[in-house]
């Protein structure tokens, strides 16, 4: 099919063209299913933003909508999230106070710089930014977190006045030292709803697929295991009353009605203080919604454009900033859920953002006895899925330098907060791929047999020759080892007096910058008063016309350039 112009820019006209009514089943029953997740989720994930629940609401409305229209996933579901939003309470809880007017202006402002940062990223076509975050930091990262966001629900589940702001072990030490002023109600309601949390998570799926139901169908009604929680909860709160007998903390009366228009304050000092929480909460909002995308995509052998994933999420976040809502991106569990119920195109988010908007107009009375203890107790159970030591164990295994990258990554979240560890894991998979490429895998290598295939001396039974020094770098050249390359070979050929020719083959270079360029002009000036002549061997393309642009080709002379490492051996009487 001719994918239209618009079609770059909108990419909902490409599935809105092909539509099929076939395709409505499955959108309408996951847009149900997701929105009966996505209701409890957003509340909860509000308040631990310090934001009012109604405001995850309104975050789960427009920004879907706009994002199913802009966005290149078709499974996708856009919304508040766990992680996302503990970056927002840490950015905005030194501002105001959580809750306050002031407090959710700002956090108008952040979605609005939030989504401006990713649609200027994806108009730029910067999608590539996002392989700074490596896997073992975003691991050691979501672990971290998940931790942090476990322990900051303690204050709903026990009921307790944690200090604002306490490091864990500043909550744990509090939670010991106060643990007899703990509301027995409030922790009777967290431990019957983290019960029935577990145990709908882990028995109620065997359970439907006994009793005949498909275990697509067994699974996705798992997941909606929480709206269960929160009716069955509410119910038993607004029965006994509780929070007028004993204290237990609920969330109170919602707004009715659809979100309003708000326009985010331009203060440039607030904007400014922002801007850098706003570039990572973008960041990693990215880095997550896409890992999450592509997983789906694959499944169905559809594609996703990363920089279009970047335009989609910043106008969603755009249509947050104006329409009362906190930030959002895709979150894995709900877009699981939303794939597992049938969902082929963004309709299904359509449906749901329809069915939220139907009950912020109409229902949002109902949640009034709902406790906080069990948003608190939906969170926790959320979250820890989120915490892989596994990962470490296997980094650790099998690269030592990515198990560093892990544990700093984890280590300064907990001990510094979000944002200075999202700092110190990139901060360190830079220096470690600085320190990595500064000593790349270099081979001397011989001829296999008689065949034209060459290998690293040091793994094979090969033939060498004692004037020809054949050397592999499996790596290109820039600044950082370009000096580490030319000591090598200046150690090899003093350790091997009779070499005449070294043939550098640069099969796995595919770049050699300025510095590079200077230090391999100078190796060759070097060998050549020790009578050493230089050669290259295949060469690439690219790395070739930048080398034709230069003198270098000339400065190599008497070298020569060979097609193959066989061309050069035969040229050089080493066969």
């Amino acid at each position: 099919m001719t994918v239209l112009p618009i079609e770059k820019f909108v990419p909902a006209v490409g599935w809105l063209r092909s539509y099929s009514f076939q395709d409505f089943p499955g959108d309408l029953t996951a847009g149900i299913i997701t929105a009966i997740l996505l209701v409890p989720q957003a509340m909860a994930y509000s308040i631990l933003a310090g934001l009012p629940p109604e405001v995850g609401l309104y975050a789960s409305i427009v920004p879907p909508i706009l994002y199913a229209l802009f966005g290149s996933s078709r499974a996708l579901a856009v919304g508040p999230v766990a992680v996302a939003s503990l970056m927002v309470a840490s950015a905005l809880g030194s501002l105001a106070l959580p809750g306050s007017p002031d407090y959710i202006l700002a956090a108008l402002v952040l979605s609005a710089l939030i989504g401006l940062f990713l649609l200027i990223m994806g108009i730029a076509k910067l999608g590539f930014l996002a392989n700074f975050l490596s896997h073992p930091v975003m691991s050691g990262f979501t672990s971290a977190a998940a931790i942090v966001i476990a322990f900051s629900q303690l204050k709903h589940l026990l009921g307790l006045d944690i200090p604002r702001g306490a490091r864990i072990d500043e909550a744990i030490l509090y939670i010991f030292g106060h643990i007899t002023d703990a509301n027995s109600i409030t922790v009777t309601v967290s431990v019957i709803s983290l019960a029935l949390l577990f145990v709908l998570r882990r028995y109620f799926g065997p359970i439907l697929m006994r009793v005949g139901f498909s275990e697509a169908i067994a699974n996705t009604l798992v997941k909606a295991g929480p709206m269960f929680v929160v009716i069955f909860m509410t119910f038993l709160s607004a029965r006994m009353l509780w929070n007028e007998t004993a204290g237990l903390v609920v969330v109170g009366s919602i707004p009715a009605g659809l979100p309003p228009l708000t326009l985010p304050e331009f203060d440039f000092a607030l904007w400014r203080e922002l801007a850098i929480s706003a570039a990572l909460i973008a960041l990693v909002s990215f880095v997550e919604s896409v890992a999450i995308a592509r997983v789906l995509a694959s499944k169905r052998r559809q594609k996703i454009d990363v920089n279009q994933e970047l335009v989609g999420l910043g106008v969603a976040n755009l249509g947050a900033a104006f329409s009362g809502g906190s930030p959002v991106c895709g979150g894995f569990s709900r877009s699981v859920v939303n794939f597992s119920a049938g969902a082929n195109t963004q309709l299904a988010a359509i449906i749901t953002a329809c069915l939220i908007a139907l009950s912020v107009l109409f229902f949002t009375p109902l949640f009034y006895y709902l406790p906080q203890a069990v948003l608190a107790a939906i969170i926790i159970v959320a979250v820890l899925g989120l915490v892989d030591f596994k990962a470490l164990k296997v980094n650790w295994v099998y690269s030592k330098s990515d198990a560093a990258a892990w544990l700093v990554t984890f280590a300064v979240v907990m001990a510094e907060g979000i944002e200075m560890g999202i700092i110190a894991g990139v901060g360190i998979s830079l220096i470690l791929f600085l320190w990595r490429s500064s000593k790349p895998h270099i081979a001397i290598v011989g001829r296999v047999g008689s065949s034209e295939h060459f290998r690293n001396i040091k793994r094979h039974q090969v033939r060498t020759c004692p004037h020809v020094l054949a050397i592999r770098v499996d790596e290109s050249l820039f600044f950082a080892n370009t000096r580490y390359f030319e000591n090598y070979i200046l150690s090899a050929i003093v350790d091997q007096p009779e070499v005449k020719h070294v043939v550098f083959i640069c099969s796995a270079i595919n770049a050699i910058d300025g510095s590079a360029l200077e230090s391999l002009e100078q190796l060759i000036t070097d060998l050549k008063s020790a009578g050493v002549t230089f050669h290259l061997a295949e060469v690439k393309g690219p790395v070739m016309d930048r080398l034709q642009r230069t003198h270098f080709l000339e400065h190599l002379k008497p070298g020569e350039v060979f097609l193959s490492t066989h061309e050069a051996f035969k040229a050089l009487d080493c066969v």
